[in-house]
């Protein structure tokens, strides 16, 4: 099943979920980019990607998990919410959000069904990117204190936000395989980074645990035993090239811990202040 609806901000046609190479505002890729349908193929694809745009144009039409793949598509056209019913749904995996080079990397869990599979941009169009972006923006990271929409003029500046698994999972919880087939994604995005980055915020257990598996596969110096996860926990990450990258826990800012005060503005705020 197809749908066809106008964009919000651009007031253009899609079919949900879109095509890439159609014009949504910020999709990276084009109707020539090369598709990943198996884990092998995310891995080769991922070292192939000599720049961020490359990676993210990948990401963004990657189909190597069947059961993600059939959960994003069926929410872009019949579990879609009644609020967002005149929309189209990107229906696709996320991007990573923010420019390349950015001195300090948010690692979060996948995106959200009606979030980010609808918007195509990570943390854009939920309650967690409410948080998120105003948090970001009372630090000077974000032009703006929303995230509506692709197309917005949203822009992010010294940071970049991206995600464990990259594309929407059923009830938020991916399985362990669609996690390790993910996998090289983060990796090459660490790699890339590398050179510029000081400093990464994981958000919730997932996106700490991810992170220390990665650079630890990558070859960093991972302190033991294994940093635990917790608001505000730190630990010191030894790069390749000899230097110290700061990983800093914050809860998520998820509903389950932004609504029940788990989480304040003030301690999200702290957290960002010492990245």
């Amino acid at each position: 099943m197809s749908t066809t609806d106008s964009h919000p901000v651009t007031g253009q046609e899609f079919p949900s979920p879109v095509p890439p190479g159609t014009g949504w505002p910020g999709d990276p890729a084009t109707a020539d980019t090369p598709v990943a349908r198996t884990p092998a193929q995310v891995a080769r694809l991922a070292r192939r990607a000599t720049t961020t745009d490359e990676l993210d144009a990948a990401v963004t039409v990657c189909r190597a998990c069947p059961r993600l793949v059939r959960w994003r598509e069926s929410v872009a056209t019949t579990g879609r919410r009644a609020s967002f019913a005149d929309q189209p749904y990107w229906g696709r995996p996320a991007a990573g959000f923010g420019p390349a080079g950015a001195p300090v990397l948010v690692v979060g869990l996948a995106p959200a069904a009606n979030g980010a599979n609808r918007t195509g941009r990570m943390f854009t169009g939920d309650r967690s990117g409410d948080w998120i972006y105003a948090a970001l923006h009372r630090a000077g990271y974000a032009n703006q204190p929303t995230a509506e929409h692709a197309g917005d003029g949203l822009e992010l500046r010294g940071i970049r936000i991206v995600s464990a698994v990259r594309c929407a999972p059923p009830q938020n919880k991916p399985t362990t395989q669609e996690k390790a087939t993910c996998a090289p994604w983060l990796h090459r995005e660490l790699e890339l980074a590398l050179p510029t980055l000081r400093s990464i915020m994981a958000l919730g257990s997932i996106g700490w645990d991810a992170t220390l598996r990665t650079v630890r596969e990558l070859g960093w110096t991972v302190p033991r035993p294994k940093p635990r996860f917790g608001h505000g926990a730190t630990a010191e990450l030894g790069t390749p090239d000899g230097r110290v990258v700061r990983l800093v826990g914050s809860y998520h800012v998820s509903q389950q811990n932004t609504f029940t005060g788990k989480l304040t503005e003030a301690m999200l705020d702290e957290v960002i202040a010492s990245l």
